[in-house]
């Protein structure tokens, strides 16, 4: 079993940064690969980034390449994702979510755990 945990979400006006923080404990943290998803009102749940257990590979949704940036801090069990220039289009809740493959999918049905979500809001 994995718990995952989100943080940092919030209200922000476009142009803003935000990063936001999953925590995770149970099986081994550096045994898996870790993944963040978002999903708007109406919409289905989209891939937004990706990390390997090492930290070593990275993968991004064209949507956010070059704005957002995944990294992974084993030491503490913790994904991050820092969110630069924020559009009104990235308001969304945003969920980690944990792939015990060691490289994980950008399909969130190939994902074994997921946390609650934290709502990002960004103004224009």
């Amino acid at each position: 079993q994995v718990q995952l945990k989100e943080s940092g979400g919030g209200l922000v006006q476009a142009g803003d940064s935000l990063r936001l923080s999953c925590a995770a404990s149970g099986r081994t943290f550096s045994n898996y690969g870790m993944g963040w998803f978002r999903q708007a009102p109406g919409k289905e749940r989209e891939f937004v980034a990706a990390i390997s257990w090492s930290g070593g590979s990275t993968y991004y949704a064209d949507s956010v390449k070059g704005r957002f940036t995944i990294s992974r801090f084993n030491a503490v069990n913790t994904v991050y994702l820092r969110m630069n220039s924020l559009k009104p289009e990235d308001t969304a809740v945003y969920y980690c979510a944990a792939d015990l493959n060691r490289v994980p999918s950008t399909s969130p049905h190939e994902y074994d755990y997921w946390g609650q979500g934290t709502q990002v809001t960004v103004s224009s």
